[in-house]
């Protein structure tokens, strides 16, 4: 191969520098075909191979082309809820952000950007303005190795500094970026910061992470709208920042998700589901849907041994209906409801319920029953819509209806 170095190695042996180091890396991997193990991560390394298999040349210029308005259209309507949960920490990361040469990128899970700050200072760029418009695609199939892309590639945080770009005239850009993962665990977004020309002044890799977590926190809950959201930490000054940990419980009882924190909390993997709520938090469903009525966190001991503090939210929009209403005081103006609402411990001759979903049904039952059939009274004592009502009768079996 032609040489193809950032700076002219020096004479003597002796690689102090970072730009020295990195450009031995590229000598001995684009000329030699030797793997600079140590001289940069694996995953840059990884990268290049990539780059090198799909028969991309160092030297190749690539431009930052919009794709298709129709895949423009197509990414920002996938990426509604995420730019809406998303959209006060990009306003609070663009003013971090302000006095510095760097832009924040958000892409969606294609690599297609959907949101970009703006510098407030005009640092001279030409790069990067044409890299941060909406439409743009920075997986690695596009502009080779960058944050964004070996991101999205590998699920995984991802700083890329000068040289360790594959194309020899994206060289002058620096980045790091952080995944952003949706209730499924599957890839949401990637949040990157880059800067053109200008080393990072700051700890990049640090910033970008903390407000990835912020957006992903955010977006799990946005996204959890028929779940009860716990949030859980050994101390109650985490809770409500971004190292706290989040599960979603679903209508039968288990856990449908978790954040990272919570992962590490609970001692569990995360994208794990299924598991059952007594087995990770030692509490059953129902206990910890009551928990969402505390205005306060409680101290608590799982089964692993471990004290966190809990708190729990009902992040449905029809009202809380799951479980929220045991126990509620009538609504107001609504004369005979205290006696019509079931209490909150179910007697024991009502219908077992073994999880979230049996005792929704049993409680919107026994509401309707106690409003003689009318579906519009029984939505308003459980303060909740008729299509939700509606939609729990559908599921009762025939029999039960019989």
């Amino acid at each position: 191969m032609n040489q193809r170095l950032v700076n002219p190695l020096p004479a003597q042996p002796f690689f102090s520098t970072p730009q020295q180091r990195l450009a031995l890396a590229r000598q001995r991997y684009f000329d030699e075909g030797v793997r600079p193990s140590g001289l940069v991560s694996e995953s840059v390394i990884q990268s290049w191979s990539r780059c090198v298999q799909g028969k991309r040349d160092p030297v190749e210029r690539i431009a930052f082309n919009p794709v298709t308005p129709s895949r423009v259209h197509s990414a920002l309507g996938r990426s509604r809820l995420l730019l809406h949960a998303a959209a006060n920490d990009l306003n609070q990361l663009e003013n971090a952000l302000a006095g510095t040469a760097c832009t924040a990128i958000l892409t969606d899970a294609q690599g297609v950007v959907v949101h970009a700050t703006r510098s407030a200072a005009d640092h001279g760029e030409v790069l990067l303005p044409l890299a941060r418009r909406v439409g743009v695609s920075l997986d690695e199939a596009h502009v080779g190795t960058g944050a964004p892309g070996v991101t999205m590639r590998t699920g995984q945080p991802c700083v890329v500094l000068g040289g360790e770009h594959f194309f020899s005239h994206l060289q002058v850009l620096h980045c790091a970026a952080a995944p952003i993962r949706d209730v499924h665990g599957q890839l949401a977004a990637v949040l990157d910061v880059s800067s053109e020309s200008r080393a990072f002044g700051f700890d990049a890799a640090a910033v970008v992470a903390l407000y990835a977590t912020t957006i992903e926190n955010r977006l799990l809950r946005a996204q959890s709208n028929e779940h009860i959201v716990v949030h859980l930490q050994t101390s109650p000054a985490l809770l409500g920042t971004p190292m706290e940990g989040l599960a979603g419980l679903d209508s039968n009882g288990r856990i449908a998700w978790v954040n990272h924190a919570a992962a590490r909390l609970l001692g569990v993997t995360q994208g794990e589901t299924g598991l059952r709520t007594d087995e990770v938090f030692g509490l059953d469903a129902i206990r910890l849907a009551r928990l969402t009525r505390e205005p306060q966190a409680t101290l608590h001991r799982l089964p692993n041994g471990l004290n966190v503090w809990l708190a729990a939210r009902m992040q449905s929009r029809d009202g809380a209906v799951r479980l929220h209403a045991l126990g509620r005081p009538a609504p107001a103006g609504d004369p005979g409801a205290a006696a019509a609402l079931p209490l909150a411990t179910p007697p024991a001759t009502s219908a077992p319920a073994g999880t979230l979903r049996d005792t929704d049904r049993h409680l919107i039952e026994q509401t309707v029953a106690a409003c003689e059939g009318n579906v519009s009274k029984a939505a308003r004592r459980l303060g909740v819509s008729r299509g939700l009502v509606y939609r729990h009768l559908k599921q009762v079996p025939r029999s039960a209806a019989a």
